[in-house]
């Protein structure tokens, strides 16, 4: 979206007309707050472009009669102008947290399974715990540079490749974590959560119970 920022308001009318002329459809906006973060700026640093095309898009979302189903991203909704998060624009907030355990598996058995590689020939539990903190796109990057490491080494990737793919990875929740604990406190109050959390100390105790258990 933010492409249209700068240009005529007649770009984000022709853009609303293209998703009410496919309708029923969705349309999803990404990392909005890219596009809308300097509205109460916008007189100064854009000739007040970004504000018009702004009041044009929420009278829109407000006043809109075609089945089109709206959904945006943002990587930090707290940018966003107030007015974009009233009711009957966008009805509803969702903070998206980091992968818990029980996510982070299931990400790591889809890109394993990309990869073509057989999933149960891998510790998955181990892999969880190695990743803690860990984003969804973090955990495909393990994947993928534990591939290239094997290749060089000019064996198959299994679990201790993966898990020390992982160790040399740096995840934002530590590089970013004042702004993300930012996040998660701003949500507290103002968002519904995506999905229901599983605690990771938790979770890294039943899985040394498991672990024990095995033995």
């Amino acid at each position: 979206f933010a492409g249209l920022v700068g240009s005529s308001e007649e770009n984000i009318r022709k853009a609303i007309r293209t998703a009410e002329a496919v309708a029923p459809s969705i349309l999803w906006l990404d990392e909005l707050e890219k596009g809308f973060s300097g509205v109460q700026s916008s007189g100064s640093t854009d000739s007040g472009t970004t504000s018009r095309v702004f009041g044009t898009f929420i009278t829109w979302l407000q006043e809109k009669t075609k089945p089109v189903f709206v959904i945006a991203t943002a990587n930090d909704v707290s940018q966003l102008p107030p007015e974009l998060m009233r009711k009957g624009r966008f009805d509803e907030i969702f903070f998206v947290d980091l992968p818990d355990p029980i996510e982070r598996k299931a990400i790591f058995d889809i890109h394993i399974k990309k990869k073509n590689r057989p999933v149960e020939e891998f510790d998955l539990n181990k892999l969880v715990a190695s990743t803690q903190g860990f984003s969804g796109s973090e955990v495909e990057q393990a994947i993928v540079a534990a591939l290239y490491d094997a290749f060089d080494e000019g064996v198959d990737i299994d679990t201790e490749r993966l898990a020390k793919a992982s160790q040399e990875i740096i995840p934002l929740s530590y590089t970013m974590k004042e702004r993300i604990d930012y996040l998660r406190e701003w949500a507290k109050t103002r968002a519904r959560a995506a999905s229901i959390r599983q605690d990771e100390d938790a979770e890294v105790e039943e899985q040394d119970h498991i672990r024990q258990l095995e033995v």
